[in-house]
Formats: structure tokens, sequence, C-alpha cells
């Protein structure tokens, strides 16, 4: 069986050579012969020159690398503020809402509620799992768009092991987002 196919793919083999002999012995062109074409020269133009006064336009690349510098805070706050991006969970007995803080500003850079009627028109209940899990859904998707994929968050050690807070934290990495951030790096000059 495997001797029958290789006689067949040589057999292939050959009738493609004799035809591309066929095209060349007439004067006419052919497509099966080719040869590398030639490479342009490297011309040093202005183009690649980098400017010495480069100004960084996208404030959020050190904090993407691990660069930049987080703000600690005291050592007695609590929450902590070394970080980017903080994720903070809330349920009250009638809605549930979830916002990302940026550490240089009070007000949430982004948000998501069951108070929002596109998401409260969907829910049975605006306090349930279900209501929790969605709201993950959501500003999983609202953060990516931002371009936050990464965040940290922190909370209760008592309030964590409820099901609802489960749910959200596995809709938020479902989504896409990782509940940390990455180590800041040090340089030593």
């Amino acid at each position: 069986m495997a001797m029958a196919e290789i006689s067949r793919g040589i057999r292939l083999l050959m009738g493609q050579i004799q035809r591309c002999r066929f095209t060349v012995g007439t004067n006419q062109k052919a497509r099966c012969l080719s040869h590398a074409a030639s490479q342009p020269e490297p011309c040093e133009d202005g183009n690649e020159a980098v400017n010495p006064t480069f100004v960084n336009r996208n404030p959020r690349n050190l904090e993407q690398m691990g660069l930049a510098v987080k703000d600690r805070g005291w050592k007695t706050s609590w929450p902590h503020r070394a970080f980017y991006h903080r994720l903070v969970f809330t349920r009250t007995q009638h809605h549930v809402t979830a916002e990302v803080f940026s550490s240089s500003s009070p007000i949430p850079v982004l948000s998501c509620s069951t108070k929002e009627w596109a998401l409260k028109r969907e829910l049975s209940s605006t306090t349930c799992v279900a209501a929790c899990q969605a709201v993950g859904e959501v500003l999983a998707h609202r953060c990516l768009q931002a371009g936050i994929n990464r965040m940290v968050y922190r909370e209760i050690p008592w309030a964590y092991r409820s099901q609802a807070i489960q749910s959200f934290r596995s809709a938020m990495k479902e989504g896409g987002i990782i509940l940390s951030e990455p180590r800041r790096k040090f340089f030593v000059s």
C-alpha cells in the first residue's frame, strides 16, 4: 500500500517536470519555474531615526510593564493603596454594584450595577447569585474594551466565602480579567 502511494507521487512529480519542459521549450512563460526575487538595498533615511526628546504619550505603558510607581500610602490604612487599578464589589439589600478605581482618582473609572436598566430587565432578582455573575460578566467586557485586563481584588475574608462573591470572581476570570497585578520591578542604578 505504501509503495503504491510513493510510486503514484513520483509519477505525478515526473508529469509536472515534463509539462514544465514543454512550456519552456515552446518559449512561453513557465509558471512552474521560479527564482528568488532580488532584495532591495537598505537605504539610510530619516524614517528609522528616533527623536532624542521622545515623550511617551501612553501613560499606562509603564504600568503594564510593572515599572510605574505605586502609591503605598500609610501602613495602617485599609484597603491598601499599592495598586494601579482596584476592583470594589458591594452588595446592598436591593442592588449589586462593582466599580474599578484608579490609584490616582477617587472617582470610579468603570462601573456596573443592577441599577442599570439593561441588566435589571434580564434578571429576576437584583441581589441573587445570578445577578452577581451577570455584573461580573458585563464589567469584565467593559474592562477589556477599556484596555484594563489586570486589577487588584481583595475581599474581606469572612465575606469572601459567600457563593455570590465566588460567582462574581469566576465571571470576571472567565471574562479574561486577571485579578492580581504584576509585581513591581525595581532597578538599581
